[in-house]
């Protein structure tokens, strides 16, 4: 088996050398899918897998735009439409200056799994581009969003491909793509998730993937009788996706103790309360500060400058930033501090080290493309709203998202428990994606 894992990842190693994360990506779901396939005569011998890494459309553009001062600006913008056997591309926007085509191939491809573990019909993209909103004047980021629609706009649509927010696209953003976008086509439909309440916007699609991550952090804790109550919780990250996990998380009873960005990491013994997060959100989303400032309003809290929070004691980790941010080390000091849950709200945030030293701990750990596909999964439920020209209560679209996790942590039991009862979410969630985007594909011939 392990040569044949081997002989697959060095033909896309071959075809693919210079995509680091795309690559570290393939590698995590052949391991447990090559197995698997070798065990199913349906699919052995199809060379699904070597498919499902294949783009069935790569677009790369130009994106000039004008600045403040009356400089022509160019960066590159991305669609990477990664597979539809189910459904129409989703997959959000990253606007970052470390986009390239390796992170958003890596983003596309776990998206294709994560959108597959939702039951909803959605098929897998990720798209973006190298453009940093930060320091950016409101302008300059319409001009820019504007044109980078000037192209996409005639590669998507409501039945196509329809992307969504990530890293550095949050409202603001996707509220000027998809007035461009309606320019353009002379017409209003779901185009884009993670609109605006007011013009086809879904209640709790912001909070979707921070509250997804806790129900999952929530469904894993019962498999042992335990629940959040009285958890501690670090959580890295202090954007969209940790402010939610962080709120959820307190709601439910735990204590959150960090929260991070770039420059460092904040640690609040006495927990991130409802009224510290709102000064934490007013922070990054209002002023668009650095997290240090939390000292300054609350000064028994302690700042620690280029720094991960993963060596604070904690019963439970939530990675929320970014890929590879937990290594080997960090995964070896939270162990070492009593960490037994880790669920991820970030895409890919562990290294392959810091998967297998959790895995070999037995611990409670959730990959993000099952931990985290609650946002995509309100994305789904935004675009059957739109489709339906209705709009659901709150508690309504938070029932479904609550159902949706507990439903994906089904799947990864039924494929991921072990003999010995350890639940391994990894083997889990890759094979439970695969088997649904497979059987479409099988179905639906060599296209």
């Amino acid at each position: 088996m392990e040569s044949k894992i081997k002989g697959f990842m060095d033909l896309v190693k071959q075809r693919n050398q210079f995509e680091p994360e795309f690559l570290q990506a393939v590698e995590e779901v052949a391991e447990t899918v090559i197995p698997y396939i070798a065990s199913q005569e349906i699919y052995n011998g199809k060379n699904i897998l070597l498919r499902m890494c294949e783009p069935e459309r790569v677009l790369m553009f130009r994106v000039p735009w004008i600045d403040d001062t009356g400089e022509i600006v160019v960066n590159r913008g991305f669609r990477i439409e990664m597979n539809s056997a189910i459904g129409p591309y989703k997959g959000g926007l990253r606007f970052h200056p470390t986009v390239n085509l390796s992170i958003l191939k890596f983003l596309a491809f776990e998206q294709v799994f994560k959108n597959a573990l939702t039951t909803l019909p959605m098929g897998g993209g990720k798209g973006g581009s190298d453009f940093d909103p930060k320091g950016k004047s409101d302008v300059e980021i319409m001009r820019f969003c504007q044109s980078f629609m000037g192209e996409l706009f005639r590669h998507i649509g409501p039945n196509t491909d329809i992307p969504a927010g990530d890293i550095g696209v949050g409202g603001r953003e996707i509220g000027y793509l998809f007035g461009m976008y309606k320019k353009l086509r002379n017409e209003f439909t779901g185009v884009l998730t993670g609109k605006g309440m007011s013009w086809g916007g879904s209640l709790i699609r912001p909070e979707a993937t921070g509250y997804g991550t806790v129900y999952f952090a929530q469904s894993m804790l019962e498999t042992k009788n335990e629940t959040l109550e009285g958890k501690v919780v670090t959580i890295s990250g202090s954007g969209n996706v940790a402010q939610y996990a962080c709120e959820k998380a307190t709601q439910l009873g735990a204590k959150v103790v960090t929260l991070s960005d770039s420059s460092g990491y904040i640690y609040d013994e006495d927990g991130i309360d409802a009224e510290k997060l709102a000064f934490v959100m007013h922070l990054k989303n209002n002023k668009r500060a650095r997290i240090h400032e939390y000292i300054t309003k609350y000064p028994t809290a302690k700042f620690f400058k280029s720094a991960k929070p993963w060596s604070v004691k904690c019963d439970i980790a939530m990675p929320c930033a970014t890929q590879n941010e937990v290594h080997f080390e960090d995964a070896k000091n939270l162990l070492a501090n009593g960490c037994f849950v880790v669920s991820e709200g970030a895409n890919m945030p562990a290294t392959p080290e810091a998967v297998h030293a959790f895995q070999a701990a037995k611990i409670l750990y959730a990959p993000g493309k099952a931990s985290n596909a609650g946002g995509v999964a309100t994305s789904g439920l935004e675009m059957s709203q739109n489709s339906l020209r209705i709009v659901w209560t709150r508690e309504e679209v938070d029932e479904r998202l609550q159902k949706i996790m507990s439903n994906i942590h089904k799947s990864c039991i039924k494929y991921g428990t072990k003999e010995d009862g350890y639940v391994d979410y990894v083997t889990g969630a890759n094979i439970a994606g695969f088997v649904k985007v497979a059987d479409a594909m099988l179905a639906q011939g060599v296209v």
